[in-house]
């Protein structure tokens, strides 16, 4: 298990304080591990394990303890039979409903240390602040960085160079999970193409109570075109001064709008089309000027030649126009004519 120490030192001053320590991030970051390394941690420090209360509510076991009530009264007849400070741990708190009023009740009638996780979609800072009243400290949970990604990878490839790592970590990314699937190519893709999925539908989705799902689809699949195409314009000019000025504007309201809870899941939709749209706009406006250096980069490795090169014919020539008259020009891909 990955220490996470740098997580780790910022969640350790508050150990052991009133304020709520709630963890947050998106699906399968290790937030859960998280809490067994705090868990751990505290055992290492003399405190009994009797004492901590853990609960996950994905976990069908606890599906009764899902409203606010069934939970309070749960942990107050468990914490009656514990000696010293309790230690509640709830994963996954967003599943419970009305759970802050839970919280907030057991922080003040027990001697107790909570720490909770919650996914994204359900407890951005800005909700966090009206349901906890200011009585919380938050840490957002990331996948794995680089250092803690290689320190994982290399006790499954022991021989792989710095170099190997970071390329393999640019391919496949910091999700925990990998490590479990030792970072196979195709099972990788697999299991991230489903993560993906479960993040676009049950949080983007459901938090934005989104109801035609196939354009959504369609926008996020036109996005991704977008972005392939700009890391392909980045060779020839910096990707910046691709963007048009309505572009950069789109961009940073979609980035505002993005994080305020209030917004129209209507006017959301049909900003990042807008935002899609302008994007592509401005690449293929600049894409000439790259399609041109792919072109003389070709010819630039070609011999001159009296006879007909088919294979350089098929790289460099777009179409073939044969006009009434029988004459023939030649579109190159850069869109030029001869």
């Amino acid at each position: 298990m990955i220490k996470r120490e740098l997580y780790m030192s910022r969640i350790r001053p508050f150990i052991g304080t009133e304020l709520v320590k709630v963890m947050t991030g998106i699906r399968r970051c290790g937030k859960s591990v998280m809490l067994e390394l705090i868990q751990q941690e505290l055992a290492e420090s003399g405190v009994s394990r009797a004492q901590f209360i853990s609960i996950n509510f994905e976990d069908m076991s606890y599906s009764h303890l899902q409203t606010a009530q069934a939970l309070h009264d749960e942990i107050t007849t468990r914490a009656a039979e514990i000696e010293g400070k309790v230690y509640l741990f709830f994963d996954e708190i967003q599943e419970v409903k009305d759970w802050e009023r839970c919280v907030n009740s057991l922080r003040v009638s027990l001697d107790c240390d909570i720490y909770i996780t919650g996914s994204n979609a359900k407890l951005l800072s800005g909700e966090l602040a009206t349901y906890l009243g200011g009585r919380y400290v938050e840490f957002v949970i990331y996948p794995f960085s680089f250092g803690e990604f290689m320190e994982l990878y290399r006790s499954i490839a022991p021989d792989a160079s710095i170099q190997q790592c970071f390329q393999k970590y640019l391919l496949a990314g910091g999700m925990p999970y990998l490590a479990n699937l030792r970072y196979a190519d195709a099972p990788s893709k697999q299991y991230l193409h489903d993560l993906f999925n479960s993040v676009q539908l049950k949080d983007i989705v459901k938090r934005n109570k989104i109801r035609d799902v196939d354009l959504l689809e369609r926008i996020i699949a036109k996005l991704n075109y977008v972005i392939d195409h700009s890391a392909q314009a980045t060779q020839s000019a910096k990707s910046a001064e691709c963007l048009s000025l309505e572009a950069m504007r789109l961009t940073n309201e979609l980035n505002r709008k993005m994080n305020d809870p209030n917004i129209s899941s209507d006017y959301l939709l049909e900003l990042i089309k807008r935002c899609a749209q302008e994007k592509y706009n401005a690449l293929q406006n600049q894409s000439v000027g790259w399609q041109n250096e792919l072109l003389k980069k070709e010819l630039e490795s070609r011999s001159p030649s009296e006879s007909l090169d088919v294979q350089l014919f098929q790289k460099v020539v777009y179409k073939v126009l044969i006009a009434y008259d029988t004459t023939v020009t030649l579109q190159l891909i850069n869109r030029k004519i001869f």
